[in-house]
C-alpha cells in the first residue's frame, strides 16, 4: 500500500480558515490580533522568516509589529524593547527571530518575554507548562507536529515514538507532549549509540536532528508514521524521503509537511492570547 501524505498545507489551510472567523469576531469587539517580531541584526534567512510571517498575520486579518534592532544591539537595549512589549496591551504575541548576534544573551532575552505573550515558546516558563501538560503556548513546531497527528487521527496511545534531537524549542519539547499523550519515547541526539536499531522500533518517528536526509529508509520498520521536522538548505528534511516513503505507513512531505502548520501555530496561538485579553477586558468593564 502507499503511505498516506501528512499534507501540511491542506492542515494549515483549515486552521487558517478557522483564524480568520475568529480574528472577525474580535475586530467586532474593538481588538485586532497583533504579532510583534523582534528582528537584530542583518541575518538574511532571518529577514525572510520574519517577512514569511508578517505576510501569513496579514492574510488572516492580524496585525504584524515589526522591530528591525541594528546588529550592535546589546543585550540591555534588547530587554528594554521586550520589555515595552510585554507592557503594550495592543500587543498579543512577541516572537524574537533566532538567531541573534553572538554577543547578546539570547536565554536572557527568551526569558524577557512574558508568559501571556510567549507564543513562541521560547521560555523555560512555558516549556515546564508544557511538560506538565497545561502549557497554553508550546513550541509551535511541537505544536504542528501534535496538530497533523490529531488531523490525520495517528494512534499515539501505548505507541513507541522515537524523537531524533533534543533542542529546547523542538525535541524536548515534542517529547514531552508525545510522553503527555501516553506514548513511550525515546529521545535520541548526537549521542545516541545503535541509532539505526532504536529507530527500527518505533511506530512513530519524529525528525528533528538538523542533517539533511540523514534517517534512512532501512532504519524504519514497515508501517511506521515519519513526521519530519528538519528543514535544511535546498528545501530538504532530515528524512530521506524516497527510501523512507517505501517503508511508512504515513510520511510529511518537505516541504508542504510541518513547517506550514508551524506557522498557522504561531497565529493560532497569537489568536489565544487576543482572545484572553478580551475575556479579561469584558469581565473588567
Amino acid at each position: 500500500m502507499e503511505p498516506l501524505i501528512l499534507d501540511g498545507k491542506r492542515v494549515a489551510s483549515e486552521v487558517k480558515e478557522s483564524l480568520t472567523l475568529r480574528v472577525s469576531a474580535l475586530k467586532e469587539s474593538g481588538i485586532t490580533p497583533c504579532l510583534a517580531t523582534v528582528l537584530v541584526g542583518d541575518d538574511s534567512s532571518s529577514e525572510t522568516y520574519v517577512k514569511m510571517k508578517g505576510n501569513a498575520c496579514r492574510k488572516i486579518g492580524m496585525e504584524s509589529r515589526r522591530i528591525h534592532l541594528p546588529r550592535e544591539t546589546t543585550t540591555a537595549e534588547l530587554l528594554k524593547v521586550l520589555n515595552e512589549l510585554n507592557a503594550d496591551e495592543d500587543v498579543h504575541g512577541i516572537l524574537l527571530q533566532h538567531p541573534v548576534p553572538k554577543h547578546i544573551d539570547e536565554r536572557a532575552a527568551f526569558e524577557a518575554i512574558s508568559i501571556e505573550k510567549d507564543v513562541d515558546g521560547v521560555t523555560s516558563l512555558g516549556f515546564g507548562q508544557t511538560s506538565f501538560g497545561f502549557g497554553e503556548y508550546p513550541s509551535c513546531t511541537p505544536a504542528a507536529i501534535m496538530n497533523m497527528i490529531d488531523f490525520y487521527d495517528v494512534p499515539v496511545e501505548g505507541k513507541h515514538a522515537v524523537v531524533i534531537g533534543r533542542s529546547p524549542i523542538l525535541g524536548k519539547p515534542v517529547s514531552m507532549m508525545l510522553l503527555n499523550r501516553n506514548a513511550t519515547v525515546t529521545t535520541c541526539h548526537s549521542y545516541t549509540e545503535n541509532l539505526p536499531e532504536i529507530i527500527s522500533q518505533a511506530d512513530i518517528v519524529v525528525a528533528a536532528v538538523g542533517k539533511p536526509n540523514f534517517i534512512q529508509g532501512d532504519w524504519v520498520k514497515e508501517g511506521a508514521v515519519i513526521l519530519d521536522a528538519g528543514y535544511n538548505k535546498g528545501n530538504i528534511g532530515d528524512v530521506d524521503y524516497d527510501s523512507c516513503y517505501r517503508k511508512a505507513g504515513a510520511i510529511t512531505p518537505v516541504p508542504g509537511g510541518v513547517g506550514p502548520v508551524t506557522i498557522s501555530m504561531l497565529l493560532k496561538q497569537t489568536v489565544d492570547s487576543a482572545e484572553k485579553t478580551a475575556e479579561r477586558l469584558k469581565k473588567s468593564s
